[in-house]
């Protein structure tokens, strides 16, 4: 399991910052978690974000759902980001500009006059109060407001399709329609397409339903407090774990049974992988760089490398 996006650990041994982990030989092999997965890397498997909530049990989890299903929303839309000076044709600068000219239809968290790096409650108290939710690229393809703003109930506004739609595949429903908006960031860009407008058009009961869909959601991308355990509900550690043992059936009923020296050999790597991997999550770890937190919960991290490790040797 990898605690930032997959792009900081494919470095060549030159770059400035980031590892070559995955280059390494002892890699090629291993199913990796991480918030933002290769889309050429079947490998890889996006896991999402962490956010500030760590349900201790199940009826947290509905209390919470039961809140953000009847909050009376007041705003259309709303944004929070920062501005990237340094950044070519900035898309977050673009959407900033536009609510703030859209102020009755958009709330804004500016996270250039407000510190958002340590989650600020102005972006979750936002995004309760909104329909919907602006999510552009993040410094890579994803961002963690992406799951703050799910789990505020409010709907996603996407502008890539190739960001969210092809990495959790695990965790949220299957079509993005269901649960989300997509406008072309082209069209925003040139003007041809107003986001207040496209978003008007929804009436209060498709937004009833796509919101329905990511409140049902929430269980599933949400990191339980570890020492406790959503009772009969699985969170995004019993998915991972889940899918990654789903993983290693398909790939042993794929291939011949290993000789007594291969499963040797096997077991050894393995043993090497685990000791690295559980090294670099001592560490702290960050997220995008809307948001950098490290995850808290080490138990389920620790937890997703026991069952590698059995599972491989």
């Amino acid at each position: 399991m990898l605690g930032r996006v997959t792009w900081d650990f494919r470095r060549s041994n030159d770059a400035d910052w980031g590892t070559g982990f995955i280059n390494m030989p002892l890699m090629q092999n291993i199913i990796r978690l991480t918030i933002e997965q290769s889309q050429w890397d079947p490998l890889d498997v996006g896991v999402p974000y962490p956010t500030g909530f760590h349900p201790r049990s199940a009826s947290e989890v509905h209390q919470w759902q039961n809140f953000v299903r009847t909050r009376k929303r007041k705003t259309l839309f709303a944004f929070a980001g920062g501005k990237r000076p340094g950044m070519k044709n900035d898309f977050r600068s673009l959407l900033l500009s536009y609510c703030y000219k859209e102020s009755d239809s958009c709330r804004v968290v500016d996270c250039g006059r407000t510190r958002c790096q340590d989650g600020t409650s102005a972006i979750l108290e936002a995004f309760i109060d909104s329909d919907f939710c602006l999510q552009p690229r993040g410094d890579s393809y994803t961002r963690r407001s992406q799951f703050d703003c799910m789990l505020a109930g409010s709907i996603p506004v996407f502008f890539w399709q190739n960001g969210i739609y092809d990495q959790y595949q695990w965790f949220l429903p299957g079509d993005p329609q269901s649960f989300s908006v997509f406008i072309d960031h082209r069209d925003v860009r040139n003007g041809t397409t107003s986001i207040r407008r496209v978003l008007e058009i929804f009436s209060r009961e498709e937004v009833r339903r796509m919101r329905e869909k990511v409140i049902d959601s929430i269980p599933k991308f949400v990191y339980a407090d570890p020492s406790q355990g959503l009772d009969v509900s699985r969170d995004a550690v019993d998915i991972a774990i889940d899918g990654v043992l789903r993983r290693f059936k398909e790939q042993r009923g794929g291939r011949k049974s290993n000789t007594t020296k291969e499963a040797s050999e096997t077991a050894k790597h393995s043993n090497v992988l685990m000791r690295r991997l559980q090294d670099s999550y001592d560490q702290k770890s960050g997220e995008d760089g809307d948001n950098n937190s490290s995850y808290n919960s080490k138990g389920d991290i620790r937890a997703v490398l026991v069952v590698m490790r059995t599972v491989i040797s």
